[in-house]
């Protein structure tokens, strides 16, 4: 805008701003002028989201999924909310049930309450009531809950996010430095369609915007289809690292993650974040996680939403490379 001021009429809350997907949704709504209030557990925590916008325009709150109250003060005088908030393990108070389901659902109820009808829901891929990860089951029963207090909220369900500050293929990069072997869960045969984080929060704003389907769920996936094996491969390949790939079956993978909580437990979770894997998340690659052809012929996707994905294998090389042997920059050195 000509006086550099986001519009004073535009305001959002953002729960769970502050994380890896939360700062790429921040960014995507100052530039669409929003005025963004981010509520957050530790608002003292959000300031490297500042420099995203203009002065004035982002602003941190204290607010828990957890609590009611702390939900309707963040929400006040707001015309939209977006809730982010999502855990990828447990751990203390912060479980599945209480942050999936139980907070998706304090956070619709409070939007209710306080007349605000446009919300986007962020839940996963492969969301299923029925699934053996409860994971997977308690992001089902969160976008229930949120549908039945606010049946117009736009739901987005992302395939495994990548950028620069991924708990993906960092994690994988990281392993490939540190291990000499790779695992493979059931084979390596799970199929993943990961997702540009830049490009869910490009979703975000359009369906904030009103260009998406009130009520729709939409499925949102890269335009790239791998199997771990074929991810893991791409890992070292971008790294420079040579390394063997283990197949490592189903239960066999479960008793590691048993072995992998207990001993998280023992030291209060000093155990490095690379290795430590949980029995839901060996669940989790039972099933790909990629778009049904049922959004994709409905148009929920993406594309629906006109968005045209970014490929993994073009942005992730710009961000591992500093897993390389030698460091980052090996292959520049003469001497």
């Amino acid at each position: 805008m000509a006086d550099g001021l986001a519009r004073p009429d535009k305001l959002v809350t953002v729960f769970g701003g502050s994380g890896f997907l939360g700062r790429h949704v921040v960014r995507a709504l100052a530039r669409q002028d929003w005025r963004i209030r981010v509520a957050v557990r530790r608002p003292g925590l959000a300031f490297h989201l500042q420099p995203l916008g203009k002065v004035g325009q982002i602003h941190a709150v204290p607010a828990n999924v957890r609590d009611p109250r702390s939900i309707e003060h963040a929400l006040r005088d707001a015309q939209a909310a977006v809730n982010l908030v999502g855990i990828l393990e447990e751990s203390g108070a912060q479980r599945f049930e209480a942050i999936h389901h139980a907070g998706a659902q304090n956070v619709a109820a409070a939007a209710k309450k306080m007349g605000i009808d446009t919300l986007v829901h962020i839940s996963a891929l492969g969301a299923d009531p029925s699934a053996i990860s409860v994971y997977l089951q308690t992001k089902a029963f969160g976008e229930a809950a949120v549908r039945q207090a606010l049946p117009g909220t736009v739901i987005l369900r992302p395939s495994i996010a990548f950028g620069p500050e991924d708990r993906f293929f960092n994690r994988f990069a990281a392993m490939a430095r540190l291990m000499p072997v790779l695992p493979l869960i059931g084979g390596g045969e799970t199929k993943l369609q990961p997702v540009f984080a830049g490009d869910v929060a490009t979703a975000v704003a359009v369906a904030l915007d009103g260009r998406a389907k009130p009520g729709a769920i939409y499925e949102l996936g890269g335009p790239e289809v791998a199997t771990m094996r074929q991810i893991m491969a791409f890992v070292l390949s971008a790294t420079g690292r040579r390394r063997r790939l283990v197949s490592l079956s189903y239960e066999r993978a479960k008793t590691i993650a048993s072995i992998s909580e207990a001993v998280s437990k023992l030291t209060l979770g000093i155990l490095p974040g690379i290795f430590a894997i949980t029995k839901d998340q060996v669940e989790l690659l039972r099933h790909d996680n990629i778009v049904s052809p049922l959004a994709q012929a409905e148009g929920r996707t993406l594309a629906g939403l006109g968005i045209r994905p970014e490929p993994f294998e073009t942005l992730v090389p710009s961000y591992i490379y500093r897993y390389r042997k030698g460091g980052q920059f090996a292959e520049l050195r003469t001497v």
